[in-house]
């Protein structure tokens, strides 16, 4: 394979590129995430996938039910695996062993998730059935760990079978869903796992991360530090040669390979019910979701709006949407200090699991807005609750206040009473 990074060899052209210098990063070398990123800490150098690879790209294998196998032409991991001389059976081999251990871990494999229709719902919310109008749920929360997060989580997994790294320690910033899901993968393939979580972590969600053999380090606010505690320490473990095993695309720009499986998904599914949709309401907090989902659907297809909704407690995101708009998305990544920076005092809401002090990554969301003619809503936190209670009342999907945000998103801007619209539904309400 070439190891050229200019962008002349005839594999680089597919490579990864940074989107502020352009610089692509090799799939089977040893990176993460653009060099340049320590360089110049107030220009945003985040990796940029190329999508819609070539002709065979929009293939999909029915055969399969194992979103990585099902998809598997659109994964730049496949793309990779191919490069460094493996076979597809072989590929396919390892995602079936690896989902295998997967389910025997958390009783569940990376199957496709269900597109419910909540007619009781929709019509709660103003939608009109005589006028045509729809409203689907994507249930996440019958996935791995409860949630989407482990979608990215296990694209890394591959990656690292694929690079045919075996022993390397892994390190994640989350106290939610996202820990929950690598510390379940990380079991499933024996690997350590360092979890940063802060201060007031729930004992709950602490207890399942050590008993699945996670080690949980609290990290606390430093009076001369500004953002998010955890988010710094990982970063430092990183440093010393952690990897890093998480859902931000700025810390591991692969991260969003196999994010984008949900939004092939939804594409697929409404393609087969043959639905058009008019937007599809996402909660954000560090915006891999988000960013995953919104290129997902367009790869698949799906020309919905994207709309991604954050809380009044922390809107990180939709204050930079603004700036975006007005100086346009390539000034704005030039001069990220000026675009993006660490939500002023403690964040808060209910829907604890977007209260990220930074939408990390903002720019691929920001360029899934632009491209789908979609917006950033800020939902207060009584409309959040109010989603929360609606979803419950309405539907048989028993998902937390982070899960059921999105909802809250057509409480701020009320849908037009003839729109199909598609809400995700993204984690399983969980005991303490």
């Amino acid at each position: 394979m070439s190891s050229l990074l200019d962008g002349t060899g005839g594999d680089a052209d597919w490579w990864p590129r940074c989107r502020a210098c352009g610089r692509a990063v090799d799939p089977l070398g040893s990176d993460w995430v653009c060099s340049h990123r320590s360089e110049e800490p107030g220009v945003d150098h985040v990796l940029a996938l190329r999508s819609e690879l070539d002709g065979g790209a929009n293939e999909i294998d029915r055969r399969s039910e194992l979103a990585f196998v099902r998809y598997r032409s659109r994964l730049l991991v496949y793309r990779a695996a191919l490069a460094a001389g493996w076979s597809d059976a072989r590929y396919c081999e390892l995602v079936e062993s690896l989902d295998a251990r997967v389910r025997d871990v958390a009783g569940v494999g990376f199957v496709r998730t269900p597109l419910v229709e909540a007619v009781d719902l929709g019509a709660t919310l103003g939608l009109s059935a005589s006028a045509g109008a729809r409203l689907w749920a994507k249930d996440e929360t019958g996935n791995v760990s409860g949630s989407q997060k482990g979608r990215h989580l296990f694209g890394l997994v591959l990656w690292l079978a694929v690079r045919g790294d075996t022993t390397s320690r892994l390190g994640i910033a989350s106290c939610g869903n996202a820990a929950l899901a690598a510390a379940t993968l990380a079991s499933a393939i024996g690997r350590e796992l360092e979890v940063f979580v802060p201060t007031w972590a729930d004992p709950g969600v602490v207890g399942r991360l050590q008993a699945l053999g996670a080690q949980v380090v609290r990290c606390a606010r430093r009076d001369d530090e500004q953002g998010d505690p955890c988010v710094l320490r990982v970063r430092e473990a990183v440093a010393a040669g952690t990897v890093p095993f998480g859902c931000q695309g700025p810390d591991n720009g692969f991260t969003i390979d196999g994010g984008r499986t949900i939004g092939w998904e939804i594409a697929e599914q409404l393609a087969d019910l043959g639905v058009v949709a008019d937007a599809v309401a996402v909660q954000v907090g560090g915006g891999a979701l988000g960013a995953s989902l919104g290129m997902g659907l367009r790869e698949g297809g799906c020309g919905a709006r994207l709309i991604a909704v954050q809380a009044e407690g922390c809107a990180p995101f939709a204050r930079a949407m603004r700036r975006v708009r007005s100086v346009g998305l390539a000034t704005a990544v030039a001069e990220r200090a000026a675009t993006m920076w660490p939500w002023e005092g403690e964040p808060a809401s209910s829907a604890t699991g977007i209260l990220d002090d930074e939408t990390y990554d903002w720019a691929c969301l920001a360029e899934q807005l632009s491209r789908s003619g979609g917006d950033a809503p800020v939902a207060s936190e009584a409309q959040v609750i109010e989603a929360h209670r609606l979803v419950h009342e309405h539907t048989g999907i028993d998902a937390d206040p982070t899960g059921t945000a999105s909802v809250a998103a057509l409480l701020a801007v009320p849908p037009d009473p003839a729109d199909r619209l598609v809400v995700t539904l993204t984690g399983a309400t969980r005991g303490g």
